[in-house]
């Protein structure tokens, strides 16, 4: 998490004004009644336009100077306005306010003015990494085995965070932030794996939203180490040294169990079995598994399984496929969007930063018993629309304590409805394509973490436009979520066919399913499903 949203602080931005050559010198040692700082400020004044974007915070202009050229010699007062408006472009770079930030990317670089954009595209490039490792290091989990994936994943992001700490250019440090996001996301989804397939299935929901507290926890921490570590190497470097932890589990920690009897390798499975029951001190059978048990879960695993595809053979679960995409694809943009311009709400940015993990809390909390309470249904409708016109309102407000305030309960509803979501999908698809649906609503949520930087871009045109589309997208899943059937207390859908027919009322006609032209596929779950029936 830490390692996922640090550019909030790699990218810290602060208030910026050209280098004046022809004052760069000058220490005002004829005016010794000035101190440093009103030294300064009067060669701004005297050398740099007032600002004049309403979206700017800062007094002076950030990408022009006056042209100097035939102007009187500087002194305290001077209004070179008398005698020039030519300005120029910062022909000589920029100089920084180090108050909050003493380093960042962003002055190393010099990713202002014409290049400010090039921030919001490198978080961009982070999340298609997000895309990419999902897709290649989930195939290679499923080839390998759950605990190699883990530590080559691990691997693979300790170094490229390492190397994002040396990049020598910006153009390098996309290509290392491209790894750390393939990483990144891989590790966690292997390591999600394998603490959903190592518990029961009555504890896989907790654990599942349970693992999300980590990530929001990570955020408080992360704006407390930005905060006392202003450098951005340094930081980088502190954030990626936890990463040395996990190689202390590699004789600890086992292969999952459910992943080693889809490869017919029960034995193995058995060891790690008779462990995990001794440490909870309980029995289990001698032999654990039977012939007859072994050949059917071989068969099961063999048997061909829906792909992609049937999700949009049928009318019913092809709606309920494109919506159920759309509402993790705003989940992605309005989340990310939200986390990545905490300093844009008026506020400390450590303070808005922390309070944006705080939030997520009591988000987390409510979800392992609104569900319960309320179903899936009416919470994520609810949360969508709430969290909708939260976004909108913060537009009647200026940048300060409302305007946060209303933001953090905008990232409650989002938040919420995320962990929601990898419920609800899970519940929702039919077991034989319960993995190609999560998968690919997982899809489209990383085309919206690589979205979400790029319309925070937009602000820049016309400063409201982000949150328009973060609101009205949110509110419009919202309402679309109401043609999903509740799945709370139900018994879920195996086959195509009872997933075409779930949440609907009978029909009289014994002919009616007639009515629905599908390829009934082989109704045995896939014990590589079970882990996800009861996120």
């Amino acid at each position: 998490m830490r390692l996922l949203l640090n550019l909030v602080f790699l990218f810290g931005e602060s208030d910026h004004w050209c280098v004046v050559p022809e004052l760069q010198n000058e220490k005002c040692a004829r005016w010794p009644e000035l101190s440093p700082e009103e030294c300064d400020a009067a060669k701004k004044d005297a050398s740099i336009p007032p600002q004049t974007s309403a979206t700017r915070l800062y007094k002076y202009d950030n990408c022009l100077r006056y042209n100097l050229t035939g102007i009187p010699p500087f002194y305290p007062g001077i209004d070179t306005s008398d005698y020039t408006n030519d300005t120029l472009q910062c022909d000589y770079g920029w100089m920084y306010d180090t108050s909050q930030y003493k380093s960042t990317i962003t002055n190393e670089f010099d990713l202002v003015c014409s290049k400010s954009s090039i921030t919001n595209l490198m978080a961009s490039i982070y999340f298609a990494g997000l895309l990419v490792g999902s897709l290649v290091f989930g195939m290679l989990s499923d080839w390998l085995g759950r605990y190699y994936t883990f530590f080559i994943t691990v691997a693979l992001f300790l170094c490229s965070n390492l190397a994002v700490a040396f990049s020598p250019n910006v153009i390098a440090f996309g290509v290392f932030r491209f790894l750390v996001g393939m990483a990144n996301i891989s590790s966690y989804i292997v390591a999600f794996v394998i603490a959903t397939e190592l518990v029961g299935p009555s504890f896989r929901t907790v654990t599942g939203i349970g693992m999300g507290f980590y990530w929001s926890f990570g955020m408080m921490l992360l704006a407390l180490l930005a905060f006392l570590i202003p450098d951005w190497f340094v930081l980088q470097l502190v954030l990626t040294l936890p990463l040395i932890i996990p190689f202390f589990l590699i004789p600890i920690l086992k292969e999952s169990p459910r992943w080693l009897m889809t490869q017919g390798r029960f034995d193995e499975a058995e060891v790690i079995i008779q462990d995990i029951a001794r440490v909870n001190k309980t029995t289990i059978p001698e032999p654990l598994f039977e012939e007859s048990e072994k050949k059917e879960i071989l068969e099961t695993n063999q048997a061909q399984q829906a792909t992609v595809i049937d999700l949009f053979r049928t009318p019913t679960l092809r709606r309920r496929t494109l919506i159920m995409m759309f509402c993790w694809f705003v989940n992605s943009i309005v989340y990310y969007g939200l986390s990545l311009s905490t300093s844009d709400l008026g506020t400390n940015d450590y303070v808005a930063f922390f309070l944006s993990g705080l939030v997520e809390v009591p988000a987390r909390i409510y979800c392992l018993f609104g569900i319960e309470w309320l179903g899936r249904k009416p919470n994520l409708c609810g949360l969508f629309i709430l969290g909708g016109i939260a976004c909108l309102c913060t537009l009647f407000f200026e940048p300060g304590t409302a305007m946060t305030a209303v933001a953090m309960l905008g990232k409650f509803c989002i938040t919420a409805t995320f962990a929601i979501g990898y419920i609800y999908s899970a519940e929702l698809f039919p077991t034989v394509v319960r993995s190609a649906g999560v998968g690919i609503s997982s899809m489209a949520s990383r085309v919206g973490g690589i979205l979400a930087p790029l319309i925070l871009i937009l602000g820049e045109y016309w400063p409201p436009l982000p949150l328009i589309i973060f609101g009205s997208s949110a509110i419009i899943a919202g309402l679309l979520a109401l043609l999903f059937p509740e799945t709370k207390g139900k018994t879920l859908p195996e086959t195509i066919e009872e997933g075409e027919m779930f949440g609907k009322k009978p029909k009289k006609s014994k002919e009616a399913a007639s009515d629905i032209e599908v390829t009934i596929i082989s109704g045995n779950t896939n014990p590589a499903f079970e882990s996800e029936k009861d996120l």
